[in-house]
């Protein structure tokens, strides 16, 4: 894409000419009761290094013979506008070529409002989190596989310092050809200690929506990447679905911030109906500490963690991070015979512990290193025996926002 080169150069070279903010103020409108706009980018590049196991996790469509791929994982460039009554913002991602945050907000109060348009749907800790403050180069896999992201819709939100309640109605994603299935889904939260040192965040969140994808009704596979964004391969699978029905995911979350130590978990349950099968159920979770070790704290805002910036924006600021995270697509066993009939789905378990280290220097600049050591299995049908494949993965992002 031509025009990727051109918005990224000129998305940095506003970003260094205007002082070191997250965002750049831009006028003052009258429109939506008025509004203060602002433009905001985010440009990641990583590399993955994979030391393979059994599957080749180089991607494939390369074919180049590398034990590598790097590449631009994301260019987000955001307009907003802010007023007294009325939010709004408008966000494409040059890389994916997909629109991000487009929507409309009636703010009632400080803390209850009505957004139409395209936004997060409430669910999932992690997903809800800021993109450019990920803790890890890559998301859980229970994130990237049942979490759902961005779909149009109406949501109506309230709450307090303390709690908050979300409740959506959704159907397809803005950019066609994307996610699919009309549903609805809801999510509250609630931190019974909350004060400057201590923060404890309780979670519970569900969606419902209809199976289907672009191309037909009834359409699902559930697999994930072995959190490495670039691995070409699967290692679990469940295999394509075409009978689906209803996907119910269901989500638990706690999370506990002690200055500049977090910790957090997420569990999530989803159920596929089928109408010519038995249903499938499948579960993820994982676990994981961030420690800010130059001193930052962390904060909470409206039922997600905030990242300051560093205390010294000339040396910056350093975190450590340790993730264990589990997917088991597994929702069957094996039937006594010559060969073994498999009854239901065995997709695969999998369970992967990611090292981090981060750097966030100055106000615009980040910068991670991620090791990956992944534990996986599968039960193989054309050899009738489960295989375990067990590769390392180096992982190196590099990101420019503002």
């Amino acid at each position: 894409m031509k025009l990727l080169p051109s918005l990224m150069a000129v998305a940095i070279v506003a970003a260094l000419s205007a002082p070191a903010h997250a965002e750049i103020t831009i006028d003052q409108f009258d429109f939506f009761g008025g509004s203060e706009v602002s433009f905001e980018g985010l440009i990641q590049a990583d590399y993955n290094h994979f030391n393979s196991d059994v599957k080749d996790l180089n991607n494939a469509a390369t074919k180049d013979g590398n034990d590598s791929d790097a590449g631009m994982r994301r260019a987000e460039l955001v307009l907003k506008g802010k007023g007294v009554k009325y939010d709004w913002v408008l966000g494409y991602d040059a890389k994916a070529t997909k629109f991000l945050d487009t929507n409309v907000k009636w703010k009632f109060s400080a803390n209850t409002g009505l957004t139409v348009g395209q936004f997060k749907q409430p669910n999932s800790l992690e997903e809800l989190s800021s993109t450019k403050n990920n803790d890890f180069i890559a998301k859980a896999m229970g994130t990237n596989t049942f979490g759902l992201s961005r779909r149009l819709g109406i949501a109506f939100n309230t709450g307090n310092d303390n709690w908050t309640a979300t409740a959506s109605v959704f159907g397809r994603e803005l950019t066609r050809n994307l996610g699919e299935g009309n549903g609805y889904g809801g999510r509250v939260t609630w931190a019974p200690v909350m004060n400057s040192e201590n923060t404890l965040h309780l979670g519970l969140s569900g969606v419902d929506y209809r199976s289907r994808d672009s191309l037909d009704n009834g359409r699902t596979q559930w697999r994930s990447r072995p959190d490495a964004d670039f691995a070409g391969s699967r290692l679990i699978d469940t295999g394509l679905f075409t009978d689906g029905d209803r996907i119910r995911t269901l989500g638990l979350e706690a999370m506990w911030i002690h200055g500049p130590l977090r910790v957090q978990s997420e569990y999530m349950k989803s159920n596929t109906s089928r109408s010519l099968h038995s249903d499938f159920t499948a579960d993820a979770w994982y676990v994981q500490g961030i420690w800010n070790i130059t001193g930052e704290k962390f904060g909470y805002k409206a039922g997600v963690p905030t990242t300051s910036l560093p205390n010294a924006p000339a040396s910056g600021m350093w975190q450590l991070g340790l993730r264990y995270d589990a997917l088991d697509l597994n929702d069957g066993n094996l039937l006594p015979g010559a060969p073994p009939v498999v009854n239901g789905v065995l997709g695969g378990k999998e369970h992967n512990l990611t090292l981090g280290v981060n750097w966030y220097w100055h106000s615009n600049f980040k910068f991670m290193l991620n090791f990956v050591k992944v534990n996986s299995e599968r039960y193989n049908t054309a050899s009738h025996t489960t295989v375990s494949d067990d590769p390392s993965i180096v992982e190196v992002r590099g990101q420019f926002y503002f």
